[in-house]
């Protein structure tokens, strides 16, 4: 059974920090690429940032500079790193892998960046 558990999210102020952290069991996690995504309130499900299994990444646009994406293969778990949280950053984010031919999901992790 393929399991995601995002962890790390809470409450900061703009220009704080903030590492996310997804563990994983009951995939070969290091053959995959591990995605994360992002849900504001009243806005569809945003992708963030990806690392492929040999450790390219990619970021959106609007995060690039700001969030790092990095993977522990030893420890089946994948990062992000955010820095400089702005308002706009506020949503639940989730991880995400591909395998078996479907998409699994963790439960998400909140993350609300507030004055």
């Amino acid at each position: 059974q393929v399991y995601l558990r995002e962890s790390g999210g809470g409450l900061v102020q703009p220009g704080g920090s903030l590492r996310l952290s997804c563990a994983t069991s009951g995939i070969n996690f290091k053959i995959y690429t591990m995605d994360w995504y992002r849900e504001a309130p009243g806005k569809a499900r945003e992708w963030v940032a990806n690392i492929t299994d040999r450790g390219a990444t990619n970021h959106v646009d609007s995060v690039k500079g700001r969030f790092t994406i990095s993977r522990d293969n030893a420890r089946s778990t994948v990062h992000l790193l955010m820095n400089n949280l702005k308002l706009e950053d506020t949503a639940v984010y989730y991880c995400n892998v591909r395998a078996y031919g479907r998409n699994f999901w963790g439960r998400g992790t909140q993350v609300t960046v507030s004055s």
